[in-house]
This record gives C-alpha cells, sequence and structure tokens, in this order.
C-alpha cells in the first residue's frame, strides 16, 4: 500500500524519512491522511493472517501467533520489493488486535500517550513490542507464545536501530516536527 500510494504522490519513501514503506514514513513524507491509509492496510493484513489460521486450524496452538508473526515478517522483508518494506510495527499491532483485542486496545492507548508524551513514535513502539509478548505470554501461561512473538519483536527493534541512533544524536524528527510539515530526505 505505501509503495503504490508514494508513486500515485511522486514520492518514494524509500528516499526520505526512514527510508522504510511503512505507515510512520508514510505519515513524515505524504501526510497523516497516507499514513492512516497505510496504518489500516498493514493492521488489517496481520489481524486477517491471524484470523483466518485460527479458523482453518482451530486445534492447532499457537497457530494465530504463527501466522502473525509471518505477516509482519513478510511486511518487514516482502519478497517482490527485494526485501525492503516497513519496520512492522503496525502489523505488530494487527496481530495483536487479533491475538486479544482488549489489549492491544490497552497498548494501543499507551503508544499514543507514550508517542504524545516524549514526541517519538519509536518510544512507544518499542514499549509495545517489548510489553506484549511477556503480558500475552504470562496471560496465557504460554512460553512457546512469548517466544513466538520474541522473534518479531527482535526483528522489530533492530529494525528501528537508526531510530535510536537518530534520537540519541537530536536529529530524530519528532511527531510535532512532522505535524509542522518538516521533512528529513535521505
Amino acid at each position: 500500500m505505501a509503495l503504490y500510494l508514494s508513486r500515485l504522490k511522486g514520492v518514494d519513501l524509500r528516499l526520505g524519512g526512514s527510508g522504510n514503506l511503512g505507515a510512520s514514513n508514510a505519515t513524515l513524507l505524504l501526510g497523516w491522511r497516507a499514513g492512516v491509509l497505510v496504518a489500516l492496510h498493514d493492521i488489517g493484513k496481520a489481524a486477517i493472517a491471524v484470523v483466518l489460521a485460527e479458523l482453518i486450524y482451530p486445534d492447532v496452538k499457537n497457530i494465530g501467533a504463527v501466522a502473525g508473526v509471518a505477516a509482519v515478517m513478510g511486511h518487514i522483508f516482502p519478497a517482490p520489493m527485494r526485501f525492503r518494506g516497513g519496520k512492522g510495527f503496525a502489523a505488530y499491532i494487527g496481530m495483536t488486535l487479533a491475538l486479544n483485542w482488549k489489549f492491544a486496545l490497552a497498548v494501543m492507548v499507551m503508544v499514543l500517550m507514550v508517542t504524545i508524551i516524549t514526541d517519538y513514535i519509536v518510544v512507544g513502539t518499542t514499549a509495545t513490542v517489548l510489553l506484549v509478548p511477556g503480558y500475552l505470554g504470562w496471560e496465557q501461561r504460554n512460553l512457546l507464545l512469548a517466544i513466538i512473538l520474541l522473534l518479531a519483536t527482535a526483528v522489530i527493534l533492530y529494525k528501528h536501530k537508526e531510530n535510536y541512533v537518530r534520537m540519541k544524536r537530536g536529529t530524530e524528527i519528532g511527531l510535532r516536527s512532522a505535524a509542522r510539515g518538516e521533512r528529513r530526505v535521505r
């Protein structure tokens, strides 16, 4: 979705902002409407993967988590785009919504609050991907579930390493800067 929107608007998301084809970068470079559309698409594809896997294989324990993690990995490393996709957070939220929607809604409120307070989306992202495996594994008394989810967590944290470096240097674009229209081109 992000690639098609960026082509439609004449902006290559891979050349600006984070250089990724995800909702955050679409928001930074194309505006909030495009960011919301990309986020909804990315959330939906992972949620659908979880729901379908659980419907098709209802007796296979953790199949929803496996399908969700696969959707997140497919978002981050899409073969048709030479394995250069988004950073996986919106897909991770979609997976979490399908696994436990009440908890996911609470997490989304937390992400919003942390992002507003810190001014950085990556802080909310980090808190979320660290919290979800622990909580869902504990809630279901399922260590394997936590381990499966930690696979996606590790990759998402790695994909955000540049954000952490920019935060340390003071060059990361914050939410308020993005709202004022500031952009970073690679």
